[in-house]
């Protein structure tokens, strides 16, 4: 359990790091240029892993199992994190805070659904603090977008959360009896073939500036590039860990601390004001952390 503990929150603090690097980017890049580059780069570093680790590049599994990953990676990866860009763009670090709320009883009652998971009242209690936390920490500024950019922002961040819940979980069976580094690499993959296949068909005559976007734009490498290897890479292989180790309500309420982490990091990176309502947001969710974790 302390593996999974740890794989969870450092899921949580790479992948912010990430979020704040896609923030940056995301001024000069689109959301399915960013997505597919920072997914490209994620990929060619679990495929040099693997052979690194003498690891096998194809996994004996039922079609049936393959078909679920196949899934799992188009919702999760090519969707989910395509639609995090576009809502980053609309609402801000600290607005999208507010939408991340969703992720942790989404997790939870996809795990209560699916597996019949219960929290015990500490898990719950600590899980709440956690939400209360950003709840009261996530600043609502209206005043940063349009109305309706907000709104959108929103929903497409709590989308998101969700898909990303269900795609995970769906295929908890495989990556807990097969290599972490694998599952994650074969997601990367259907998720890359995927977001080309649509530009495709969608930008048929414009892929270059629709969709390689990051790959020419060489000036902004130094975001891109270490975007890519905190956010597919590191936090990829942290949180499925983490949901491998832990029931899904445990490792979502970690996750959540993501949330605590981007507002501290938009505050030191991105100059945004660290009002007495984020600090007082940061202290619940840090003393829920702590309850889960000492269960």
């Amino acid at each position: 359990m302390l593996i999974g503990d740890m794989a969870a929150l450092g899921a949580a603090l790479s992948n912010s790091f990430a979020v704040i690097l896609m923030r940056v980017a995301g001024y000069q890049v689109p959301p399915l240029a960013l997505n597919f580059f920072r997914i490209c780069i994620g990929l060619s570093l679990t495929i040099v892993t693997l052979l690194l680790l003498g690891e096998p590049l194809f996994v004996s599994l039922s079609g049936e199992q393959y078909l679920r990953l196949i899934i799992s990676a188009v919702l999760g990866i090519s969707i989910a994190d395509t639609m995090i860009a576009a809502s980053l763009n609309r609402l801000g670090a600290s607005l999208q805070a507010l939408a991340n709320c969703v992720y942790t009883p989404a997790i939870g009652l996809v795990g209560f659904v699916m597996y019949g998971e219960v929290l015990s009242a500490w898990e719950l209690f600590g899980g709440l603090l956690v939400l209360s936390g950003v709840f009261v920490g996530a600043a609502l500024k209206t005043s940063t977008a349009a109305r309706r950019d907000i709104w959108l922002g929103l929903l497409l961040a709590a989308g998101a959360h969700i898909t990303m819940g269900v795609a995970i979980l769906i295929v908890r069976d495989i990556y807990r009896d097969v290599s972490l580094i694998w599952v994650s690499g074969f997601r990367l993959f259907i998720a890359v073939v995927a977001i080309y296949a649509y530009a495709a068909v969608r930008f048929h005559g414009r892929l270059g500036k629709a969709l390689l976007l990051g790959f020419y734009r060489r000036d902004m490498w130094r975001t891109l590039i270490p975007m890519g290897v905190l956010g597919p890479y590191v936090g990829m292989l942290f949180w499925i860990a983490g949901f491998k180790y832990l029931e899904a309500g445990r490792a979502a309420i970690y996750n959540q601390m993501s949330t605590v982490f981007i507002v501290l990091l938009a505050y030191f990176l991105l100059g945004e004001k660290l009002t007495q309502r984020k600090l007082i947001g940061v202290v619940l969710a840090i003393v829920g952390a702590v309850v889960v974790a000492s269960q």
